[in-house]
């Protein structure tokens, strides 16, 4: 998938999340699902501040203002940007890299639109990043400005199903 491409799939799913934002009912927003895991408030904290970090990322990377090196993916991150899959891992609110926090919907919009203006102002440098500029994946390894583009819109997939399953813990539809 080309950069344009990748681009307008992020916009889509940044579109689902508002979309679906609007679907989750205030009171369960913060809830805990029954049987336990995030709330969608814990969510959407997630993967919003995961998408900013990753932007930062790979402007790093595509200003080169990141070490150039010849280590790469791991075999974790390979499959994953190939396959637009990641493999589901329970992430503890302990283990979480970036901490999550029960977010307003207010703050999930602003921060979606945050996402939105950092997407938008990297992509054009993503296109002419040079491919040993990398900056680390805690999971995927060394990765460049065009991997760390991919990885946004297959990390944000990825918890649009688990937006999903936490809705059927409501049964939500």
């Amino acid at each position: 998938m080309k950069v344009a491409e990748e681009r307008r799939a992020i916009d889509a799913a940044l579109d689902n999340y508002r979309k679906q934002l609007d679907t989750i009912p205030d009171d369960l927003f913060e809830a805990t699902p029954p049987n336990g895991g995030w709330s969608f408030a814990e969510v959407y904290s997630h993967i919003l501040q995961a998408t900013i970090g990753s932007t930062i990322a790979a402007e790093r990377c595509a200003n080169g203002t990141c070490e150039p090196t010849k280590q790469g993916l791991t075999l974790v991150g390979r499959f994953a940007l190939l396959f637009g899959y990641m493999p589901r891992v329970k992430a503890t609110e302990e283990g979480a890299k970036i901490p999550v926090k029960k977010l307003t919907k207010e703050e999930a919009r602003n921060l979606l639109i945050k996402c939105r203006a950092r997407v938008e102002t990297i992509t054009p440098k993503v296109n002419d990043a040079k491919p040993f500029s990398r900056f680390k994946h805690s999971r995927f390894g060394m990765m460049n400005a065009q991997q760390w583009f991919k990885f946004i819109l297959v990390h944000l997939n990825h918890h649009l199903k688990q937006i999903e399953r936490i809705k059927n813990k409501f049964s939500i539809r």
